[in-house]
């Protein structure tokens, strides 16, 4: 299936940038399985004299012959006929790399890199000799792409052969609410945030939803079949990035189903969980949150949140249907599964607001000092929850304060009063602090209150 190239702007001004360096240069991209690294890579190398190469953990003679036949076309005729005499070792491959773009840039992506150390571990060593020593005389472009995350990131390591060569470092996240919204352009705005917390920012993801169809017939055939993509995606995605850590699973079932401080997950599991919650947060599938008002070197008040929209839905919803709807039960789960919407929205919808609030800040549009966005907690005889703080400062003063209703319609009035009385728990408040109300579509009531909505946060 094509994939609708969309966005990353930021990530294709780099790779230019890169590419119009002096020299010669090395780049490293990386990020989960599906998140759309190799389109990018595609994207920005489109006009670019390009040889792109695919590791699949191939015996070594046969992934340089695979890399020779992909190069026929880049290599000047007359240079070197690869197709005759393909490459005898990866020495011999980068040598003739650097060769032949000694008068004009070459670039040369090796995709799925992990895969290609799997079979040939010494490549990076053969690449960091062969640059120490050729180098400065070529104006060759490498850019080394792969999906095994911790895999990527030990390249990058101090002792790793490629340390400290690396011209561009970019890893590859999801797409953001505004920027899912660019592949939904035939949705309304309430109907993206709905479909983007279901399946969060990955793009192949997004692909999947049928525009044309409703929120039933895409759960359907996404879900309720046997063999439906995301049905079966969870499981995949468990196996990409976390493997058989059996430990790993169990703390991300334990926080889906609302375990979320650190004594709960480890009662849960078992055993100490701080390592594998470490790696977990790396990964990006958990995120640590604390109060946006206390420091995370000395705060207590640590929880702990799936991260990822898509894991979150399947992990509290889907898996538990997983085998009935194997055996044919899809149509009759259906509306069951439609009944758990609404609770798992509201976090989500939570966490769309405050990116809504942190891109708004970060084009200056909130307050000229804005230095942090997130939630806030407290504890005690009478506790307060705010969805969402803006600091401002170096007093970090609350500039804003806001709440975000899952709901189309909603009185701010209540609302309004409740966040008066929240802020009384917040250290530091501006003398001019704003509220803010957030629902989906209306917000009626509002005094001077700011206001967001789903056309906000998901204009495309």
């Amino acid at each position: 299936m094509h994939m609708v190239f969309v966005n990353r702007a930021e990530e294709i001004s780099s790779l230019r940038e890169w590419w119009s360096a002096a020299g010669s240069q090395l780049a490293l991209v990386w990020g989960r399985r599906r998140v759309g690294k190799t389109a990018l890579i595609q994207e920005f190398s489109r006009d670019l004299p390009t040889v792109f190469h695919t590791g699949t953990s191939r015996p070594a003679p046969d992934e340089l012959r695979e890399l020779s036949r992909v190069s026929i076309p880049a290599l000047e005729p007359g240079f070197r006929d690869v197709g005759t005499r393909p490459f005898a070792d990866w020495q011999d491959a980068f040598e003739t790399f650097a060769e032949a773009a000694r008068e004009s840039p070459l670039l040369l992506v090796l995709d799925e890199f992990p895969e290609i150390q799997a079979t040939a571990p010494e490549v990076a060593s053969i690449l960091r000799a062969v640059w120490d020593r050729v180098g400065g005389r070529t104006r060759l472009r490498i850019l080394l792409c792969g999906s095994a995350v911790r895999t990527m990131e030990a390249v990058q390591e101090e002792r790793a052969p490629l340390f400290g060569r690396f011209g561009l470092r970019l890893r590859l996240h999801p797409f953001g609410p505004h920027e899912a919204a660019l592949m939904l352009g035939g949705l309304v705005p309430g109907e993206r945030a709905l479909v983007w917390g279901l399946l969060g920012g990955v793009p192949l993801y997004l692909e999947w939803w049928d525009q044309r169809a409703d929120l039933r017939e895409n759960l359907l055939r996404l879900v309720c079949r046997p063999g439906g993509r995301l049905l079966t995606e969870g499981e995949y995605l468990l196996t990409t990035e976390v493997g058989r850590s059996d430990l790993a699973r169990r703390v991300l079932y334990s926080i889906s189903r609302g375990r979320t401080k650190f004594n709960e997950i480890e009662q849960a599991v078992g055993t100490n969980p701080a390592r594998v919650l470490d790696d977990l947060i790396q990964s990006r599938l958990v995120e640590r949150l604390i109060p946006v008002t206390e420091r995370p070197e000395k705060t207590r008040r640590k929880i702990y949140r799936l991260a990822d929209n898509f894991l979150a839905f399947w992990l509290a919803i889907v898996d538990r249907f997983r085998s009935e709807i194997d055996r044919g039960l899809g149509n009759t789960i259906l509306p069951v599964i439609e009944k758990d919407l609404d609770d798992h929205m509201g976090l989500r919808w939570e966490e769309a607001f405050r990116a809504h609030l942190r891109r708004r800040a970060a084009q200056g549009e909130l307050h000229p000092e804005v230095v942090a966005v997130g939630p806030f907690w407290s504890s005690g005889r009478d506790p307060a929850e705010i969805d969402a703080v803006v600091l401002a400062g170096r007093r970090r003063e609350a500039v804003l304060v806001g709440e975000a209703k899952w709901s189309k319609r909603v009185d701010a009035r209540p609302i309004l009063r409740q966040l008066e009385r929240k802020s009384e728990h917040l250290p530091r408040v501006s003398n001019e602090v704003r509220p803010c109300v957030c629902a989906l579509e209306r917000i009626t009531y509002t005094g001077d209150a700011m206001t967001v909505t789903a056309e906000d946060i998901f204009a495309s």
